[in-house]
């Protein structure tokens, strides 16, 4: 959920993460409390469109991180030396900030961003790649299987490159 500038409480699309949720179902069973939805506060939320050509130090507000934002985009591959990838890692941590009260300075989020990619093993679950698969079409009556073996493979090149080096 999202309050507007103008007061309104709205349902997004967004959902929250598993450990979330998790969370959630962990205090609901300990207390009979169901608690609150995650709100974005109206501070950070923005109805108009983010400027065409933002400055590092412009804000990256709610509804603003999106492939449709090109200037944002654009310039979190700037401040990161062209290593920026729109993806589920980017996601996952601006919904971090959001749900924090947070809206980052586009290089906060770069200097985030880029730490987060170094370690995305501790943001991202194997329903991402399930998800991404699913997306690209890839995710069958197989997909562990494949999975396994793509890992498999990996392991084998890693090892390979390892004999090579030494």
């Amino acid at each position: 959920m999202a309050r507007y500038p103008n007061g309104k409480l709205k349902i997004t699309k967004d959902t929250d993460r598993k450990p979330i949720v998790l969370a959630r179902v962990r205090h609901y069973l300990a207390t009979g409390d169901v608690g609150h939805p995650t709100c974005i506060p109206a501070e950070i939320v923005r109805e108009d469109n983010p400027p065409e050509k933002p400055s590092m130090l412009e804000r990256l507000y709610y509804r603003w991180y999106s492939k449709e934002h090109t200037g944002i985009i654009r310039s979190l591959h700037e401040l990161t030396e062209g290593r920026f990838q729109d993806g589920a890692v980017a996601r996952v941590l601006a919904m971090e900030f959001w749900t924090r009260g947070e809206a980052p300075t586009l290089e906060e989020f770069a200097r985030a961003w880029t730490r987060a990619k170094a370690d995305e093993r501790r943001l991202l679950t194997p329903e991402y790649a399930y998800l991404t698969d699913l997306q690209h079409k890839r995710a069958g009556g197989e997909w562990k299987k494949l999975r396994k073996a793509k890992a498999q493979s990996a392991l084998q090149t890693l090892a390979r490159i390892a004999r090579f080096q030494a």
